[in-house]
């Protein structure tokens, strides 16, 4: 048996061996796909706070490691006024209470369980906290933006698309 001096691969090595370039166009190779995916997306948005929806895509597109999504939503969060401060702690949400209200933390709450469903289900107590701050055709409206961010995230991922590049 021989050995060999190999370093252990890190998160950090493992990630500069992968090449991140685009791999595809799908607007251009699935163009009805897309042009469908735009309009579930501007469906999914209808009727929310444009604010709200920023960071439900923002949120999703973190868990999602969507670079391409992030760069976007950010940017776009930036332009309508949302803060740095904000935007900053949106990955830790949940321990700055003060900087969100209770309506966005069950709208981030609900992002987080209909990504990453790591039961198989969205727990009760979280659908129940989004219950409780949005009507019942606004909470659909949520559950509608997160299910289209993943969408999105998936696509970006899969093709990984370059942040910055549309």
């Amino acid at each position: 048996m021989t050995t060999t001096n190999k370093t252990p691969e890190t998160p950090e090595t493992a990630q500069s061996t992968h090449d991140h370039g685009p791999r595809m166009r799908l607007a251009n190779l699935a163009p009805e796909f897309y042009k469908a995916m735009v309009g579930l997306d501007a469906a999914a948005r209808k009727g929310l706070d444009p604010a709200l929806v920023d960071l439900i895509k923002i949120r999703a597109s973190q868990i999602n490691h969507c670079a391409f999504c992030i760069h976007m939503h950010t940017r776009d969060a930036r332009k309508a006024g949302e803060t740095e401060e904000r935007i900053n702690l949106l990955s830790a949400w949940e321990e700055a209470s003060g900087f969100f209200t209770e309506k966005e933390r069950a709208a981030l709450a609900l992002t987080e369980a209909v990504t990453v469903l790591t039961d198989g289900f969205v727990p009760d107590e979280v659908y129940q906290r989004a219950a409780a701050h949005f009507e019942e055709a606004e909470l659909a409206q949520v559950i509608a933006a997160i299910i289209a961010i993943n969408a999105w995230n998936r696509i970006g991922v899969s093709t990984r698309m370059v942040p910055g590049k549309a």
